[in-house]
Parts: C-alpha cells; sequence; structure tokens
C-alpha cells in the first residue's frame, strides 16, 4: 500500500489568495466586470483563473470569446508576478510539517495555480525537493471540484507501485474538499481563505501546520481508486 499527500498550493503551502483576488479584480476592472472581495472568497475561491474569468463574465452578462478569455488570463497572471516578484508569504509551519510528511508518504502538489508560480513557492517554502509530483492548471482540462488533478496526481506517483494507494488531502477551498469527497481521501482544511464554520464539511479544520505532527494524517489516509489518471 503506498500513501500519498495531496496538498493544495495557494492558501496551503503560499498564503497568496488576497493577491490573486487584487490581480483578478484590477484584470477584470478594465473591462469594467466587478468582484468584490465577499464574491471572490464565497464564490471563486479555489477554481482556476479562466474559470473565475468565465463567471465573472456570465454575472456581468457580458460576452467572452476565446481570445478575450486568453487575453485576461495572461494579464492577470503577469499581474500576480510583477506582485510576487520578491517572493510570497508561506504558511506558518509548513516546512517542517511537510518536510516530516515525506518519511511517511509521497508528496504531491495538485492546483489551478500556473506551474512556474507553484515551482517559485515551494523553492521559497524550501520543500522544492521533497514534492515528488506537480500537477498545475495546464496539466488538466478541469480543475476542482472535479478529481482529476488529484488522480492524475496519483497515476504518477503509484505507477507500476504493488498494492494500492491510501491518499489525504491538505486544502483551503470549499472546492477542495469537493475533489477530495470525490475521490474518497481524508482531508485536512486550513483556514488562511476561509473560517471554521465554512469548512467544517472537512474530515478536520487546521489553523495552519504549527503545532501539528504528522501522526495526526493517520486516520485520513483512505485507499482510492486512482482510476482516469494518466
Amino acid at each position: 500500500m503506498t500513501d500519498v499527500l495531496l496538498l493544495d498550493y495557494n492558501g496551503v503551502l503560499v498564503d497568496d489568495e488576497p493577491i490573486h483576488f487584487a490581480a483578478l479584480r484590477d484584470v477584470l476592472a478594465i473591462e469594467r466586470v466587478a468582484v468584490d472581495e465577499a464574491a471572490y472568497y464565497a464564490d471563486y475561491l479555489g477554481l482556476e483563473d479562466r474559470t473565475c474569468i468565465r463567471i465573472a463574465f456570465q454575472r456581468a452578462n457580458r460576452r467572452l470569446d476565446t481570445a478575450s478569455l486568453d487575453r485576461l488570463a495572461a494579464r492577470k497572471a503577469a499581474w500576480y508576478a510583477e506582485a510576487t516578484r520578491a517572493g510570497v508569504p508561506v504558511v506558518p509551519g509548513v516546512q517542517a510539517f511537510v518536510r516530516a510528511a515525506a518519511h511517511v508518504a509521497r508528496i504531491a502538489v495538485v492546483s489551478g495555480a500556473l506551474r512556474h508560480e507553484i515551482t517559485a513557492g515551494l523553492e521559497r517554502a524550501g520543500i522544492a525537493d521533497v514534492v515528488a509530483a506537480v500537477v498545475s492548471a495546464e496539466d488538466v482540462p478541469a480543475g476542482k471540484p472535479d478529481p482529476a488533478g488529484l488522480r492524475l496526481a496519483l497515476a504518477r506517483l503509484t505507477s507500476g507501485a504493488p498494492g494500492g494507494v491510501r491518499a489525504a488531502i491538505v486544502e483551503d477551498s470549499l472546492p477542495g474538499i469537493a475533489a477530495a469527497r470525490a475521490l474518497g481521501a481524508g482531508c485536512v482544511a486550513l483556514t488562511t481563505s476561509r473560517d471554521e464554520e465554512t469548512l467544517a464539511c472537512a474530515d478536520v479544520v487546521w489553523r495552519s501546520f504549527v503545532g501539528h505532527e504528522v501522526a495526526e494524517l493517520a486516520p485520513l489516509f483512505r485507499e482510492v481508486d486512482v482510476g482516469g489518471g494518466a
């Protein structure tokens, strides 16, 4: 049996959701499409950029063609890159926790963020060398709550491994928790972006990694079906 710990990126490894909100708000404002902070955290958090842009245009009753979507997604990525040029803040305790977890499970990051964003953040968090696989926005056509990215990470890590696969997941959003449920894995939710009451549908809720031991994950590693990964 192979144990895999699947980690979201934004809000789990790096505390950058306020930066993503500001980038999305300002890029859409140029198009006279409004997204306020309350709506972002309630309805957009955990979704990849292109989905966020589509939803915002739909709510504004505005048409959005593919070329415009591509342009706005690229502009938002550039805005984020400029805002994080000096680095991104990491979630407290992440380095010690993830490095300890690597002794008992294989580690993967599954996120709707772009690959180069994740790569830079892993280096800043000091865990790049213990993350065995990364699934980013470029790798799957559908983001969370679809569990396709989670299954792809498991398939990449366990291809040819004997026995079954058990997975636990750390998330910070409702779409992420829903993806964990669809996969059948246990889930820790961090309150970096939403409050404890909102995230109560997760198995356990933590403020951060500080004060928590890897042993607490043991009941959350559950056997899952990797089917659909490639």
